[in-house]
């Protein structure tokens, strides 16, 4: 099963908050990420889900580092395995199913918006 990861992100330079959360899905040689505001929570509204730039698989690791370019801090705070395949199509709808990890239930990420629900 292909691995996700949920980083806490500071000090980057286009955050006026201050702190986000990287949600990465593994897809093959890189992982699929989106910012997001707060850590998903099972039945919660949905929120905004920005796309990003593909990250390092090395993010899936336990770790804790400086993010390159001088764009803060990231620290890996949650982390499992998911079942379903991602859409060829970056710009399609995700549905997948986040299993033995820190966070479970369906994931749905469409229209920049992501979603945590139990099935």
């Amino acid at each position: 099963m292909p691995r996700y990861a949920l980083l806490r992100h500071t000090g980057a330079p286009d955050d006026p908050g201050g702190c986000h959360f990287d949600l990465l899905l593994e897809d093959g040689a890189t992982c699929r990420t989106w910012r997001l505001a707060d850590v998903p929570t099972i039945n919660a509204a949905e929120q905004d889900a920005i796309p990003l730039p593909a990250h390092r698989l090395v993010w899936l690791d336990p770790r804790s580092a400086a993010v390159s370019g001088g764009r803060g801090w990231a620290e890996r705070i949650g982390s499992g395995r998911y079942q379903g395949s991602l859409p060829p199509n970056t710009n399609d709808p995700v549905e997948i199913t986040l299993v033995n990890g820190d966070l479970s239930g369906q994931l749905r990420i469409a229209e920049g918006h992501c979603w945590l629900h139990k099935p």
